[in-house]
């Protein structure tokens, strides 16, 4: 059957009929639409950006088409994803980033009731109950490929106040399950992209350079050598131009970690031997302990270290230096005069050996692996050829294409050489034969090694004006040297113009790389950033009630990262953090409600997140011969029994009846409140207990669907429309009494590992509302008795009162391996919904229509059957406390 409702939120096509909905999702329909704004398409994407991934905890992969500098008022994404797990439910949309475990909500546009908003996707498995026009299906291996329409600001959501992102999450059937959270920060036009949040989505290892310093006390720099044994920052400089009444130019000597000037050898001999200052174009080697070997024109090699006021230098005859490196002894330096490759003398000048090589030009020499390359002619054409430094001659040969050359520099790990010619950087192995080619937009003007990381850095410069596509901005690309891929995200380096000069210096292992800026007279300092990478994992442990355990860690990141360990009695689902767990060793005392909790470490730095995979502990009491029940043969122990009565914050009263001994399956309670206000609709389940302030939630059997449950009631006395035949309405004094037929566990949720609690709280009209919010602890067969009314006890305020041996989600005890645990262990957040019944995606009533379809059934179920039974409304007063 059909109907002739005009698909709306479709402007761009004609009216269209669809299939009628089932009864039950129109009153769902009617809810979201009273709260959601419909979102009108938008142009495709238009954001000057570049597809941005991230991977999940369970190696899902997420891309989106643009994530940056996105158009207020609309822009298409396409959103693809991969690895995902075939039998869950997902949605893709927009929403509020609340942070790592924390359910993303409320989402763009609320919820998507015709299909036509575009605003978010539902995927489902193949087969699934939903799958039709509302849904898309998976593709093979937990694929999928969809189109979503974002603007910054629409159904209470306003990405330009709080932080947003692109999300897939669980949908409301499973909506406590965060293995499916994957995000991507976006930012719209205005904005700044920022850091990418907390990192979370940050792939372990990941390694980048951040700007962390400019020097701006070494003049105009040429060239830079980070000295290998004392550390210090060698610059070579010229004068600046804006200047010229100053002469900066000369050898500078840096601290390398702030830039402070520590010398300035500004003067070194001439052809006559006078002292004069001397520009310092490259720096050739470093001198034992401290100091360096440098070239200045045009004929000139010098020796100078930290503190000299002067250079000592020699005179070179023949033709003008083309190029320098170190020589084969401490005292010696190679030095390239055009045609003429020669091993010199530094302090006397005196030539040592030379080798012809015709149209010599540029040189570079791999102490490491004895050879020395130089860039020459060969009848008129460009060849790079291979000298081996102990005979000094000629052992390989390879042909250049044409092109400008800025560097030729061997890599002291592999053998390699790499060359600039034009725009494109060749790498040839030690034969001299052609092993790849790295192109890019910028001219590659200097390169760097780092031996320890087996990383390369290219500095590329921007050269010629906008009419050839000149836009001022560099990069600093990092390359894994022996694979030739990129081993971190290039780094942009805005006003970076190429010059006839250009340097880098890695410090060991990469940690900081230095970059000549020219165009702006000064050296930039870039700091390596590693997100964490864990280095040792903890494993399962099998213990006694009363056992000492202790779960060790470690990861390597750059800052070094901090540690958290946190605890999970839920399966997984919620974590918890675990108050004063900071250590790498994390130790406590088991008890038996520990049994089955799952730990992780947490290991964090301002790149990301990294956590070690979760591991269980078992806890088995010993062999006593008793039965399972834990009731120690005392019959009259095993029944059901007790009442408890809560009082909430308003002086709701709420009372539960039995509340010890109940059966983990089909267990009948008898809920009574009274003193709720009339005003505010609420849902009375069984549910998981997440401290004061925190919405309980997931709830046993989630949310009824089938009308067989019996688990959950809404009792509201003015519900919406479509509610009117479904919620039960308070009695006289907001009282209200209802019979719930509850589990221990369902497929998401254990009260064995969970605390759970007999609890009312607001309905989805008013899902931020905490103040209707009454729990009352309960305890299953096999658990420590919880408080009755004929007991002492706490039973004031919203508390829980004395609650289960289940404790709550977090382990207990003290870093350190010398501290005793507690039953309920941290006081760390545990992660909870941020609204609605299972999951918002909207403000208030804004929220899925999927969701709202549950959340009624369940409530018209458990009134039919109150109905039926003659008992939907009592004013019976309930137990006093």
């Amino acid at each position: 059957m059909t109907d002739d409702t005009t698909d709306r939120n479709r402007p761009d096509g004609p009216a269209r009929p669809r299939l009628r909905r089932p009864a039950a999702l129109l009153g769902a329909a009617a809810l979201v639409a009273a709260g959601a704004t419909a979102m009108t398409v938008g142009s495709p994407a238009q954001a000057a950006d570049t597809p941005k991934t991230a991977l999940g905890k369970d190696g899902q992969k997420l891309t989106v088409s643009a994530s940056a500098n996105l158009d207020p008022d609309g822009e298409t994404l396409r959103i693809t994803g991969e690895g995902y797990d075939e039998i869950k439910g997902i949605y893709v949309a927009l929403c509020k980033d609340n942070g790592d475990n924390r359910i993303p909500t409320p989402c763009l546009g609320g919820a998507d009731q015709t299909g036509g908003s575009g605003s978010s996707k539902w995927i489902v498995p193949e087969g699934d109950p939903n799958e039709g026009e509302l849904t898309e299906t998976y593709g093979e291996d937990g694929t999928f490929d969809v189109e979503i329409e974002v603007k910054a600001e629409d159904g209470g959501l306003d990405c330009t106040q709080v932080a947003c992102s692109v999300v897939t999450r669980v949908d409301h059937r499973a909506a406590g399950d965060r293995s499916q959270d994957v995000r991507i920060p976006v930012t719209f036009e205005g904005q700044d992209p920022g850091d990418g949040g907390d990192g979370v989505d940050v792939p372990a290892g990941t390694v980048s350079y951040v700007k962390a310093a400019e020097f701006t006390t070494a003049g105009r720099p040429l060239d830079l050598l980070l000295h290998p044994d004392s550390g210090k920052l060698y610059v070579g400089s010229e004068n600046i131009p804006d200047t010229a009444d100053v002469a900066e130019q000369g050898l500078y000597v840096l601290d390398a970690s702030d830039g402070k000037l520590l010398s300035h050898i500004a003067q070194a001999p001439g052809s006559t031997g006078a002292p004069a200052a001397r520009v310092v174009r490259w720096i050739a080697a470093p001198l034992p302990g401290d100091g360096v070997a440098f070239h200045y024109p045009l004929r000139g090699i010098g020796t100078a270290k930290d503190g000299d006021t002067a250079a000592r230098g020699v005179w070179l005859t023949g033709s003008t230096v083309t190029g320098v490196g170190p020589g084969t002894e401490a005292s010696t330096v190679l030095v390239a005069q055009g045609a003429s490759l020669s091993e010199i003398e530094t302090a006397t000048g005196t030539v040592k050996r030379t080798v012809n090589l015709e149209g010599g030009n540029e040189l570079g020499v791999d102490t490491a692996h004895g050879a020395a390359w130089s860039v020459g002619t060969a009848e008129g054409q460009p060849v790079l050829r291979r000298v081996d430094t102990g005979s000094f001659t000629v052992t390989a040969t390879a042909q250049l294409p044409d092109g400008s050359v800025f560097f030729v520099e061997p890599d002291p790990a592999t053998g390699n050489v790499w060359v600039s010619v034009g725009d494109s950087v060749l790498v040839f192995d030690k034969d001299a034969e052609l092993l790849t080619t790295l192109t890019g937009q910028d001219r590659p003007t200097a390169m760097a090694f780092d031996k320890t990381s087996g990383r390369a850095f290219v500095l590329r410069e921007d050269y010629g004006n906008a009419d050839n596509g000149a836009d001022n901005n560099g990069s600093l690309q990092v390359f894994d040297s022996a694979t030739f891929e990129q081993a971190a995200a290039p780094v942009e380096l805005p006003g970076s113009r190429a010059g006839a000069y250009a340097g880098v210096a890695v410090a060991p292992g990469a940690t900081s790389v230095y970059l000549t800026h020219q165009a702006e007279s000064k050296v930039v300092k870039f700091d390596l950033r590693m997100s964490p990478k864990v280095t040792q994992a903890p494993t399962d442990q099998s213990v006694s009630p009363g056992d000492e355990v202790t779960f060790v860690a470690a990861a390597e990141g750059t800052p070094e990262p901090t540690v958290r360990w946190q605890v999970s009695a839920d399966g997984g689902q919620t974590w918890s953090t675990i108050e004063g767990a900071t250590q790498n060793a994390y130790s406590f005392t088991a008890k038996a409600s520990h049994d089955g909790y799952e730990y992780r470490a947490e290991f964090t730095n301002p790149v990301g997140t990294t956590r070690t995979t979760p591991i269980t502990l078992t806890v088995t009491e010993p062999d006593d011969g008793g039965n399972d029940g834990g009731d120690g043969g005392d019959d009259e122990n095993t029944e059901p029994s007790g009442s408890r009565t809560i009082t909430g914050p308003e002086g709701q009263k709420l009372t539960v009846t039995p509340v010890n001994n109940l059966a983990t399956e089909d267990q009948t309670l008898t809920v009574t409140g009274s003193g709720y206000d009339v005003d505010k609709g609420i849902y009375v389940a069984l549910c998981v207990d997440n401290g004061a302030g925190e919405l309980p939630t997931p709830c046993i059997g989630g949310v009824d669907m089938t009308g067989t449950s019996h688990s959950s009631a809404w009792i509201s006395s003015n519900p919406p429309d479509y509610g009117e035949d479904l919620a039960i309405p308070y009695g006289d004094g907001g009282t209200f009494e209802v019979e719930l037929t509850v589990d221990a566990k369902d497929e998401f949720t254990d009260c064995f590992k969970a605390k759970c609690v007999l609890a009312t709280r607001a309905d989805h009209t008013l899902s931020g509302d905490r103040s209707q919010d009454v729990k009352v602890p309960v305890s299953f067969v096999g658990q420590d008795p919880v408080d009755t009314d004929d007991d002492t006890g706490d039973t004031g305020g919203n508390g829980s009162g004395g609650g289960a041996s289940s404790g709550g989600t977090s382990g207990g005890g003290t870093t350190g391996g010398t501290g005793t645990g507690s039953s309920t262990g941290g006081t760390g957040t545990t992660t909870t919904s941020g609204g609605g019944s299972l999951a918002s995606t909207g403000t208030t009533v804004g929220i899925a229509a999927a969701l709202a379809a549950l959340l009624t059934a369940t409530g018209w179920y458990v009134h039919r059957r109150a109905r039926g039974r003659g008992a939907a409304v009592t004013t019976t007063e309930p137990q006093a406390d």
